[in-house]
């Protein structure tokens, strides 16, 4: 975070309306604690209930999108830090976050912020002290809590936190309800009015909502999470419109409600508003990533890429071995990979000994003792051969409890990294595990994928070895139902992704028609066309991005060539057009080539202006729809940015398109 100097720090926050005051000050009733956006569109206005509980409200342009909402916590024994305070002093800053990912939707990330940090004091009693850090940026608002250490408080039982986010309207959201704990979080984002929000619901985070109008796109999510459960959102008990935050409870004691033990001293996560003109807009946002800790270390190690996978297609590999995993095949898969220019492949469940029971932990599992079949150290070598690495699949309790020796034995063999399966919990002792695990990921040198996972908070920042996760209704789900539809995932793009990178496995070459698609576990179909599967490269978000059919399924078929072109991580990120849930289309840039991915659900034309070319000529190569799903229409010709490019897709049907600048 870089700082401002005082006087032009005083003058910029008077200008915008902040309160600067002392205690002095603070006696002569000022007007509530406000801050506001660099830009001045957004403010939000700390105030008061009628119980002396504090709230906050967001005004985007003057108009109110977040109403009255009261924050505090509740702990064991009925005992609330919430009721009955005043406000002591205000600290108000101006701040930066400028930083670079290694990984992830953008390169670089410089955004201004205006900050005060509010402290509250218990009028009676014990008078207990209640820190509000609220943040005010240009692409929304972010608020945390902090207990500071003080007599007689030292640990804190929480059993609730009383956030809210109050609706001034009945806004149309979309969102996934979970349905409760235990989930792996995968499951489709559908249309809900805030009045339909239960209490007995349990949405998924980012909870996206359209305000209406001309009113802008909120969406609500959370960064920064550590020693804390994940948040859901449930309806308010008083079944006023709008949302509250509900927090998974701790599993070791299930009689006790208890949600989070901490000491005081503590910081909560930030509770996040991102605000944009529209959902698609939504896709550029950075605040998770800025909101949370920078990286110490040196990850320069780190390289984002492509991966082939054993598992998804059955796999079907023609004169070659598949009874389980053994080295025959895995080595096709590196052959594979190392032809389509990939980085890594993945060796999913089966290679270490006991293992193969999915969710079940088998006695004696082991990921330092091979099957008979595999000889990792030998795949090690041939990958590194041929420029690919290695991606280890394992049970995520086999290094719950023996973390330091599993992954020093990997380090010590050259694998590249490692996906850890069946979290399925987002409590607080998980999200502990979370940390642990990317910290000694990073220490031995490890890329990290998590499936079974909870949603994303930004903390790919803080460690840049961790590269993606699931907590997604990805394409494995073709493999056994017919939920994988066009419209689920468009809706995804808008949703989902906004919280971080998703490992959803794009890249099914088999594909149908809904109407002709059948459900086969072994070389599993898709229900979208062959250049919608080219499309998620660009339209999804992940920078371990999987290449998930098999070899044979690939061989000699159009867009290999794209397969390969295409990167996994980006330096910047642009929404193009689009309708949550319809269709959608999406530029990234890496280097000087741009890349466009469209997708859509019914028949459509994309007209896509070329305003973000800047300036010059560029060749642009497309890969489009044909008659049959499976077909590829390539073609290319030469812009400018003056131009519009057009895009014709089919229904469940996509596009995608190079643009590189002419010498």
């Amino acid at each position: 975070m870089k700082t401002v100097a005082p006087q032009l720090l005083r003058m910029m926050l008077l200008a915008a309306g902040a309160v600067v005051a002392g205690p002095g000050a603070l006696a002569q009733s000022p007007p509530p604690p406000t801050v506001t956006s660099p830009d001045g569109r957004i403010a939000v206005t700390l105030g008061t209930n009628s119980h002396d509980r504090p709230s906050y409200a967001v005004d985007v342009d003057g108009r109110s999108v977040i109403a009255p909402s009261t924050l505090g916590f509740e702990f064991e024994r009925y005992a609330k830090l919430a009721d009955g305070l005043r406000v002591e002093r205000i600290e108000s800053s101006l701040g930066e976050d400028r930083y670079t990912l290694p990984a992830g939707k953008v390169a670089r990330v410089a955004q201004v912020y205006r900050q005060i940090v509010v402290h509250y004091v218990e009028r009676t009693g014990a008078h207990r002290r209640l820190d509000l850090i609220v943040r005010a940026y240009d692409s929304g608002i972010a608020v945390r809590y902090a207990v500071p250490k003080q007599p007689g408080l030292s640990t804190l039982r929480i059993v609730n936190e009383l956030t809210q986010f109050a609706f001034p309207s009945d806004y149309a959201c979309t969102g996934l309800n979970l349905g409760g704990a235990g989930t792996s979080h995968e499951g489709e984002y559908d249309p809900v009015r805030a009045s339909g929000i239960r209490p007995h619901n349990s949405y998924e985070l980012p909870l996206v909502c359209e305000t209406g109008g001309d009113g802008p796109a909120v969406a609500i999510a959370e960064a920064a999470v550590e020693n804390w459960p994940a948040m859901s959102l449930t309806g308010t008990e008083t079944g006023d419109l709008g949302v509250a935050a509900k927090l998974t409870r701790r599993i070791d004691d299930p009689l006790v409600a208890v949600v989070a033990e901490v000491g005081a001293g503590i910081m909560s996560p930030w509770r996040v508003v991102m605000i944009a003109a529209n959902p698609g807009a939504l896709i550029e946002n950075t605040l998770l990533t800025s909101l949370n800790p920078a990286p110490v270390g040196d990850f320069s190690w780190v390289k984002p890429g492509k991966t082939a996978w054993d598992w998804w297609s059955g796999p079907l590999l023609r004169g070659v071995p598949v009874a389980g995993s053994n080295d025959a095949t895995e080595r096709a898969f590196i052959d594979f990979a190392a032809s389509q220019k990939l980085a890594y492949t993945m060796v999913d469940e089966g290679w270490y000994v006991n293992s193969g029971g999915g969710p079940i932990l088998f006695p004696g599992a082991d990921p330092t003792r091979t099957v008979p079949e595999i000889d990792l150290p030998g795949l090690v070598r041939y990958g590194r051969i041929r420029g690919v690495g290695l991606i280890v699949w394992m049970h995520w309790a086999l290094l719950d409890r023996d973390m330091e020796r599993i992954l020093s034995f990997l380090e010590r063999t050259g694998v590249k990294g490692i996906k850890i399966d069946f979290m399925n919990r987002d409590d607080q002792e998980m999200i502990a595990f979370y940390h642990r695990v990317a910290a000694a990921t990073a220490r031995h040198h490890l890329l990290l994928d998590l499936h079974g996972a909870t949603h994303p908070w930004g903390m790919t920042r803080t460690w840049p070895n961790f590269l993606t996760q699931e907590g997604v209704l990805g394409a494995e789900y073709g493999k056994w139902t017919k939920r994988i539809t066009a419209r689920h995932n468009i809706t995804l793009a808008y949703t989902r992704m906004l919280a971080g990178p998703m490992d959803y496995t794009p890249g099914g070459y088999r594909n149908a028609t809904p109407a002709t698609f059948a459900i086969a576990a072994t070389g599993p179909q898709t229900q979208t066309t062959r250049a919608a599967e080219l499309a998620k490269y660009v339209v999804f978000e992940s920078p371990l991005q999987s290449v998930a059919d098999s070899p044979d399924a690939y061989r000699g078929q159009k867009g290999l060539d794209f397969l390969s072109a295409v990167p996994a991580s980006w330096d910047e990120t642009r929404f193009l057009q689009g309708t949550l849930g319809r269709d959608i289309a999406v530029a990234r840039r890496h280097g000087t080539r741009w890349y466009v991915g469209a997708m859509t659900d019914a028949p459509r034309t994309f007209s896509l202006p070329l305003s973000f070319l800047g300036t010059g000529r560029y060749t642009v190569r497309t890969w489009q729809d044909g008659v049959a799903p499976t077909d590829l229409v390539t073609a290319t010709h030469t812009v400018v940015p003056s131009d519009t490019l057009s895009l014709v897709l089919s229904p469940s049907g996509g596009a995608t398109a190079i643009l590189e600048p002419k010498p």
